[in-house]
């Protein structure tokens, strides 16, 4: 694996300073590191891939950048707009790009793990999504939650936007078959819980992941950053860095 030299953005941040002892911990030069007011086209042009923890109403100025100096990205923000999103994958036409909702080792294998157990539990169990995150997060659901929701309605051939149930609240009725549910939690000072429940009559199959270390998902951007160098323009993703596809 190669060690390409990163920009890391948002340095002075939780996850920036994460990134950055990650880069570190793994021997990977940091060619520029920045925040707010500083000159991000400077930054780029000593840097050969991006990892970005920031906020996607970056987006739109770090694809910019990235196409006009002809960068690798890693991106693991998440909330985007349908808009955003559209951007990113048009991007990655022309630059190669890992996009995430995760970057953890151990989320990843939930991912995997949550399509095995849809697979083969069928279409019986009832699917529940919840998810808790510190008090200071701004998206809900978190992307990590929403890509479970994704994996499980491709499965059951659903619809996120047509399927999806947050959370429930009045006279709403009995669950219907062919809706997947999705529960937000925010409090204190979590860094990320995930759990998959799989329900049917007379048992349940609940599949969770806890993180108590934002180092996890500082790791994985490092390792991605490092598996992106070289390679030709497309949209990848964690299942790809790690060899679950």
């Amino acid at each position: 694996m190669s060690s390409p030299k990163l920009l890391v953005t948002g340095c002075k941040g939780r996850m920036g300073q994460a990134v950055l002892a990650a880069a570190q911990s793994q021997g990977v030069d940091v060619g520029a590191s920045i925040d707010l007011g500083d000159s991000f086209p400077d930054a780029l042009a000593k840097s050969d891939c991006v990892i970005d923890f920031t906020s996607h109403h970056f987006t739109t100025e770090l694809l910019a950048e990235a196409l006009k100096q002809k960068k690798g990205l890693v991106i693991g923000t998440t909330g985007h707009t349908n808009e955003e999103l559209a951007a990113i994958k048009d991007a990655s036409k022309s630059i190669p790009i890992v996009f995430a909702s995760n970057f953890s080792v151990g989320v990843n294998t939930l991912f995997w793990l949550t399509r095995k157990a849809a697979e083969l539990l069928g279409p019986d169990f009832d699917l529940e999504v919840v998810e808790m995150h510190h008090r200071l997060k701004k998206d809900s659901p978190s992307g990590t939650a929403r890509t479970l929701v994704e994996i499980l309605a491709d499965v059951r051939n659903l619809q996120y936007d047509n399927d999806c149930r947050h959370g429930r609240f009045g006279d709403v009725g009995a669950r219907t078959k062919g809706e997947i549910g999705v529960h937000a939690v925010r409090g204190g000072d979590v860094v990320g819980d995930h759990t998959v429940i799989f329900a049917n009559v007379g048992e349940r199959v609940e599949l969770t992941h806890k993180a108590s270390s934002r180092d996890t998902f500082a790791n994985g951007a490092v390792r991605a950053a490092r598996w992106l160098d070289g390679k030709p323009a497309g949209l990848y993703d964690m299942q790809d860095v790690l060899g679950l596809k």
